[in-house]
């Protein structure tokens, strides 16, 4: 393989890098390695664009494509391994060689050609659209990005440079003309496409299980003051349990403790603000728990306004709360400090952590009030996916007989009132 891409030592003859825009591996698990070296040699071609064979160094400018297919579906290859699966043994557990893939394409998206995806417009013959493609690829559009979207801290310098080409590539599909003024919504849909074929890779690099890969919340934001968002790959998400990534701005996962005729319930309460000076519930005939939850929470946070979201006034913003059951239960009891959580989350236009899970009532006057059933609350959240409990303080004494398997599966964090557990729960 190596001879193929880079040059051959016997004859000096350069080889398919050099000579093409673009090289494609076809069903790349069937692909063999001439030399033992052949990996780090494409592992310093994919980083700088150069490769060394024999004393010269020699420059390329054509791009790797590996195509693979899965002997299982997507959802067992994840049980049982890796996305990188059919890679050849020399490549497949080799995450600083993963770190150098720009992009990962799901293929089970991408539909199979029909009839029905054919056009009956006008089209360019396949010379002609390649010439096209290839006089694009000396020009980058990734300059579309500076002052208009800022990446999140947790994308490192690689995968900086990997969203930026990217979206250059992208962009020159919908607007092949430079001078082509480039929308936000655009841009927007770029920017989403090129974070999450870029964590799919970062993904599988965390599953063979380096410590450096480990952050994979990758975020933007729009402009200057924009609200930060997270994207995720939608093989890794399930509507009915809490993954790892913060959820939007004003949305947060609640665990309700129950009560003497309702088991511990999973619930995800939505919170959207914009101007006016009301909270409604959207919710049609909303439990009574829940309303007293939300009355409660509205309360606080206009008496703690400061407190809770410095100089934003809430009585001068409208707020509508949406409560969302994800098993039997179905009452929203006790999720006053979820529910205020949720109304300043959505003020502040910050999101809260990924995989946490609140816990608590309030009352008018702003005391917590106590959890009868804390080890069935942290249990339940383990099992619902949580990797942290955020509970009052009270319930410390009362999970001294959690089990040794929970303890070290979910951390559980206490907070002494509303504003202590808002600073521990926003995501920073």
């Amino acid at each position: 393989m190596s001879k193929a891409t880079c040059v051959g030592l016997a004859n000096g003859q350069r080889g398919l890098v050099c000579q093409y825009d673009v090289v494609c591996f076809d069903e790349v698990s069937g692909i063999s390695f001439d030399s033992k070296d052949g990996v780090n040699i494409m592992k310093g071609y994919m980083e700088s664009g150069e490769f060394s064979r024999g004393r010269e160094s020699i420059r390329a400018e054509g791009s790797i494509v590996l195509v693979g297919n899965f002997e299982v579906d997507v959802q067992h290859q994840q049980r049982v391994g890796h996305l990188f699966g059919p890679l050849p043994p020399e490549m497949r557990n080799d995450t600083a060689f993963m770190d150098r893939i720009h992009s990962y394409l799901p293929g089970w998206d991408i539909p199979k050609v029909s009839r029905a995806i054919f056009t009956d417009h006008f089209g360019l013959v396949s010379d002609v659209l390649a010439e096209c493609f290839s006089r694009l690829r000396s020009q980058s559009r990734s300059g579309v990005m500076q002052g208009r979207v800022h990446l999140g801290g947790a994308l490192s310098g690689r995968d900086t440079n990997a969203v930026n080409k990217t979206v250059s590539g992208l962009i020159k599909l919908l607007y092949p003309s430079p001078e082509m003024p480039v929308s936000d919504e655009d841009l927007e849909w770029a920017v989403r496409l090129a974070l999450e074929v870029r964590r799919r890779v970062k993904e599988q690099q965390k599953r063979i299980g380096s410590a450096e890969f480990r952050n994979t919340q990758f975020s933007y934001a729009m402009g200057l003051d924009g609200v930060e968002k997270f994207v995720a790959t939608p093989e890794l998400q399930s509507e009915d349990s809490i993954g790892c990534d913060p959820l939007p701005p004003g949305q947060v996962w609640a665990i309700s403790p129950g009560g003497q005729d309702e088991a511990v319930g999973l619930f995800r309460i939505e919170v959207n603000e914009g101007p006016g000076g009301a909270v409604r519930i959207l919710n049609q005939s909303p439990p009574a728990p829940f309303k007293e939850s939300v009355n409660m929470a509205t309360q606080n946070l206009f008496a703690r306004s400061r407190e809770l979201a410095g100089d934003r006034n809430p009585r001068e913003h409208e707020f509508t709360v949406q409560l969302r059951s994800f098993d039997a239960a179905k009452s929203g009891a006790q999720t006053g400090v979820p529910v205020l959580m949720a109304l300043a989350s959505a003020l502040l236009g910050t999101a809260l952590k990924g995989g946490l899970a609140v816990v608590g009532g309030i009352n008018l006057g702003g005391s917590i009030e106590p959890v009868h059933n804390p080890i069935d609350v942290v249990e339940h959240a383990l099992s619902k996916g949580a990797t942290t409990v955020l509970m009052p303080i009270s319930c410390r004494r009362g999970l001294v007989d959690l089990t040794d398997d929970v303890a070290t599966k979910v951390q559980v964090f206490f907070y002494a009132d509303a504003a202590d557990a808002l600073r521990k729960a926003l995501y920073e």
